[in-house]
């Protein structure tokens, strides 16, 4: 049995011509054959299914995309969406529910929302051949997580979460947790983030994968559970020209139908295209997985921890003038809520504390 899991999707003015005409070649090319083939097909969809023109107020993009393209999905292979995610309150509960009409009229089911905090932890659970595979999706706090008296995004919560993990393990075969988190841009999980994605798996998550830092980061085996911090966007086309958005990685889980089977992983790279992705092939793809194995040993012999503090150096100057122009007798309120968004969100408080360290990490030792 088979199951595929790719990154972020989110139709872009490039790619919308082609959603809207359903040119399945232009944009999946033979992406859409590997699709095919597999039993389940996971995408994250970064992006509301809406045409409502009632954008939150929030610091940072709100992304849509028409309707429409929800059939294509569903005609390339997709058969379920994670929507936990910084991007799907984008046009607020309006937006949000069109996106569940349009993912339940077109057949692909849909995890990580609900009507509220609670509702939104709900596992969503799959039967792969004779096993029982369960997704638990989570987000880090950013504009579009649930509240206690609205819908929206299952937040990660460090015992909510934990406790999701043990409840799927007592009843699934392989527990598969999606982190929408990690510091974008960043090929290596901060110290907070390597701690978590281990605990999920002490607490019973057999594959971690960590999304939303848009570039391919780096990979471990942990206690034979899987953990990938970084997968990459999917298809995102050209939203961003550097180096990190042209190129990803689809996980490929596989396993037998007899009692106690190990679930094995593969991955795939993908490269974006003037129309949308294909497979990386020859050298590019040689490229490409030659630089993420070089990044995996660096997790294993401990380097890793220079990459993100390197990561955090390159952004410091961003980070201080938001303290800088916060709160102040000119402050905007589009400057105040820059540092309230930064001190709300996971990783951006990874690279605070990385930045600013007490005295403590200074004193006699």
């Amino acid at each position: 049995m088979k199951i595929l899991i790719a990154g972020d999707l989110c139709p872009t003015e490039y790619t919308i011509p082609y959603f809207m005409k359903g040119d399945i070649k232009a944009l999946f090319s033979d992406v859409a054959e590997l699709f095919r083939a597999a039993d389940r097909v996971i995408v994250n969809l970064e992006c509301a299914l809406t045409t409502a023109d009632t954008p939150i107020k929030k610091f940072g993009p709100n992304l849509k995309a028409p309707p429409e393209c929800a059939k294509v999905l569903k005609e390339v292979g997709i058969t379920d969406c994670s929507l936990s995610n910084n991007h799907i309150f984008d046009f607020g509960i309006k937006g949000l529910q069109d996106t569940i009409k349009h993912l339940d009229e077109n057949g692909i089911l849909w995890t990580g929302v609900g009507d509220n905090d609670t509702d939104s932890r709900r596992p969503h659970v799959m039967k792969v051949g004779n096993k029982t595979v369960t997704i638990i999706a989570v987000c880090e706090h950013e504009y579009t997580y649930a509240l206690s008296d609205r819908m929206g995004a299952n937040p990660y919560d460090p015992y909510y979460t934990m406790d999701d993990i043990r409840v799927a393990k007592a009843f699934s075969d392989y527990v598969i947790v999606l982190y929408h988190g990690g510091k974008e841009h960043c090929r290596y999980p901060s110290p907070r983030l390597h701690k978590l994605c281990r605990a999920m798996v002490r607490n019973g998550a057999d594959v971690v994968l960590c999304q939303h830092s848009h570039c391919i980061g780096c990979y471990e085996n942990y206690q034979n559970g899987h953990i990938l911090y970084g997968q990459g966007n999917f298809h995102f086309v050209k939203y961003m020209n550097n180096e990190y958005w042209q190129n990803a990685l689809i996980v490929e889980l596989s396993f037998d139908e007899e009692d106690n089977a190990p679930l094995k992983i593969n991955f795939i790279p993908i490269v974006t295209t003037q129309t949308g992705i294909a497979l990386a092939e020859g050298s590019e793809k040689d490229a490409i997985m030659e630089a993420f194995e070089q990044r995996n040993e660096e997790l294993r012999n401990g380097q890793w921890i220079k990459g993100w503090e390197k990561f955090c150096e390159s952004v410091k100057d961003l980070y201080l003038s938001v303290i800088a122009n916060a709160y102040t007798e000119n402050s905007t309120e589009i400057q105040n809520q820059h540092f309230a968004h930064y001190l709300d969100c996971e990783a951006h408080t990874d690279v605070w504390r990385e930045l600013n360290k007490t005295w403590n990490h200074t004193n006699e030792k």
